[in-house]
């Protein structure tokens, strides 16, 4: 019983995890790239309008970040919970 609230737990945790780096990723891609669009092109970066830049780059580095912070949130509740892959007898 208490392994299946572990588990749960787990569960939790890991989906409360996707759905934050989901959001980011709307946010910054949906919302600052076509929402926002207009109003960030006021602004200059690097010589662009910068609502043409997060569409052009901003949205991929930050999906590259997305990517990065998910995998090391991962490694740490892995960690926590007991499933990492340094556990003796997990994969064996």
């Amino acid at each position: 019983m208490k392994e299946d609230l572990s588990r749960q737990a787990y569960w939790r945790a890991n989906i409360r995890l996707v759905l934050g780096c989901l959001v980011a990723w709307f946010v910054v891609s949906f919302g600052f790239g076509i929402l926002l669009a207009e109003p960030l092109n006021a602004i200059h970066l690097g010589g662009f309008k910068l609502g043409f830049w997060f569409a052009q780059q901003g949205s991929i580095m930050a999906f590259l970040l997305i990517i990065f912070f998910y995998a090391w949130r991962m490694n740490r509740l892995d960690h926590r919970f007991g499933v990492d892959d340094d556990e003796p007898g997990v994969g064996s």
